[in-house]
């Protein structure tokens, strides 16, 4: 048994998984490179939360630590405490924030926490009574009515000449409800409302704009940007053509070619029905790997408002999914691919260089960002950065 195992050590498991992921790491810091360059004045942070946007905070976080960021933002104090070997003198700020429990990860990791409420603001002055001086960011609502201190408390509290000195706010911070939108009326209240914050905290860096708000110009920008889904290489605005450079390739393998007469139904439900002798690729990919169902070709309700579903990319074109997506597996209709050119052990591209991210995204009713962030644990990875 030992010696068949040894003779199969040196195979690359990334030729025969069922499933590949491919991160190009030298498209990902080339867009953090872009977005540096369009934030101007202002430093860009990179966003590297949910495990950075599927492509994985270890590799991804030290190719933009060594591209040249020193500012991250991740969700988690759990997520900070992966990052901080591989980006190792950069300021890390946690975007939940800090709970009771959690204090030896802020301190032991020098992870900055991002106050949000008045419940965490009392926690944390708590906490500096017993641990000392500690960085921290304030979140402040400016419009959006998710996270963040009210501009009443957060202005009262910059005036509160008792708050005691070890309370040392190294970032202001608020987001965009309708960045993504640029005729929005509502970037503008905002833009005023943080303007007002931001005065009664002089001489403290401020930050508004993630990737969208970048997009928005230098009135955005203060004095640190907040690029993510941008850096992955996905849309930030809408009705704008994409400027990024795709980051991620997802591809599943197919298993088994297979053909039907016309009349004959495929997948769960008889959703669809052939209207031709068809060729069916079927994949090791589904719903389980966050291909989302959504995108099935019928039996779902999206297609009763979007009527086309999803696709892949096989042998230099196109291929629609045919009927219902399953949790581990998707049927791609390969009719119009000459049959030589098609068989068992050949990839389809889910989405990557030839179908992009977020045009999956909509033809599953959502955004890249749920595409990205959903990406399953069956991939096996690659990382791909370009010799100079």
């Amino acid at each position: 048994m030992t010696d068949f195992v040894d003779s199969f050590e040196d195979e690359d498991p990334f030729d025969s998984a069922g499933l590949r992921l491919t991160v190009d790491l030298t498209a990902l810091t080339e867009n953090w490179k872009e977005m540096a360059r369009r934030s101007g004045r202002a430093r860009a942070a990179a966003v590297v939360k949910a495990d950075a946007y599927g492509t994985g905070i270890e590799d991804a976080g030290e190719a933009l630590y060594l591209a040249g960021a020193r500012d991250f933002f991740v969700a988690t104090a759990d997520e900070g405490v992966t990052l901080r070997p591989y980006a190792p003198d950069a300021r890390i700020f946690v975007l939940s924030g800090i709970w009771p429990g959690t204090e030896r990860k802020f301190f032991g990791y020098d992870l900055v926490p991002v106050i949000s409420s008045e419940e965490q603001l009392a926690f944390w002055m708590a906490v500096l009574a017993d641990y000392g001086d500690h960085p921290c960011a304030l979140h402040i609502d400016t419009g959006f009515n998710r996270l963040g201190l009210s501009m009443d408390d957060a202005i009262a509290l910059a005036d509160d000449v008792s708050r005691p000195a070890s309370f040392a706010p190294v970032l202001i911070m608020s987001h965009l409800t309708c960045g993504d939108d640029h005729s929005s009326e509502m970037n503008r209240q905002q833009l005023e409302s943080f303007r007002q914050v931001s005065a009664a905290y002089e001489g403290i860096a401020s930050s508004l704009a993630a990737s969208a708000g970048v997009f928005l110009g230098s009135d955005y920008h203060f004095d640190l940007t907040r690029p993510g889904i941008t850096l992955y290489g996905g849309e930030a605005v809408q009705g704008m053509k994409n400027p990024m450079r795709p980051v991620v390739t997802a591809e599943a393998r197919i298993i088994q070619v297979r053909t039907v007469t016309a009349g004959q139904f495929v997948s769960y439900g008889r959703a669809l029905q052939l209207t031709r002798d068809s060729r069916l690729a079927v994949v090791s990919a589904g719903y389980a790997d966050g291909y989302l169902r959504s995108q099935s070709s019928g039996g779902v309700p999206l297609r009763q408002v979007v009527p086309q579903g999803g696709q892949g990319f096989l042998a230099g074109r196109k291929v629609p999914i045919a009927g219902r997506i399953t949790m581990d597996l998707t049927i791609f209709d390969v009719t119009d691919i000459p049959e030589n050119a098609v068989r068992a052990g050949d990839y389809v591209e889910l989405f990557g260089k030839n179908v992009l991210v977020d045009d999956v995204a909509r033809s599953a009713g959502t955004i890249g960002y749920e595409i990205l962030t959903s990406i399953g644990l069956r991939h096996e990875r690659r990382y791909l950065v370009e010799e100079e």
